[in-house]
């Protein structure tokens, strides 16, 4: 596998090998050992999946006192992803980072803790399947406003994004009070 970093501490680009032949592809989604070996050392405790058509926004979500690190991957469909950063005190506090992961090109991306994430479906559907390092509580969930002009996220939208009510009453970053903000080590 490759990995490549994005300019965020904790975000990682994950490029797995992928072995095709006549009969189509084999690859390996997660290897402990393997991914270990290559910075992400996480124990990944519940695996998620995502269906969603076309214009779908998901985010911008996170957990603050059982945080999840996730390892996300588009196994039909495209979309694009993105992990902003939401640590008190991190240097890179308030950007972002936003890749297209694909069936087409098996990468995968990494969020450490701390991060909120949120993806846009760019296909006529996605299937999205996400490892996390902590179980959901969704008594602890926390989210950001996905169109928050604070943060600039470069969405590659042309119409309004079907999104649910819940993400869409978010507030922006900088309307969240400090102590419902992760802490950077």
């Amino acid at each position: 596998m490759r990995i490549q970093a994005t300019g965020l501490e904790g975000v990682l680009i994950v490029e797995p090998l992928v072995f095709p032949d006549s009969r189509g592809y084999f690859m390996e989604t997660h290897h402990l050992a393997k991914y270990a070996a290559e910075g992400i050392r996480r124990e990944f405790v519940q695996d998620n999946l995502s269906f969603s058509v076309r214009g779908t926004l998901r985010g911008l979500h996170y957990q603050l006192d059982n945080p999840q690190a996730k390892l996300i991957q588009a196994v039909a469909g495209k979309i694009f992803d993105v992990a902003v950063d939401i640590r008190r005190g991190s240097p890179t506090f308030g950007r972002w980072v936003g890749l297209e992961l694909s069936a087409e090109n098996h990468r995968q991306l990494f969020v450490a803790e701390g991060f909120a994430h949120g993806f846009y479906v760019l296909s006529e559907s996605a299937l999205v399947t996400y490892k996390c390092s902590g179980f959901y509580d969704p008594d602890d969930e926390g989210g950001v406003l996905w169109s928050d002009p604070g943060l600039g996220i470069e969405w590659p939208i042309e119409t309004p994004p079907l999104i649910s009510d819940k993400d869409r009453s978010y507030p922006p970053l900088a309307g969240i009070p400090s102590q419902r903000l992760p802490q950077y080590p």
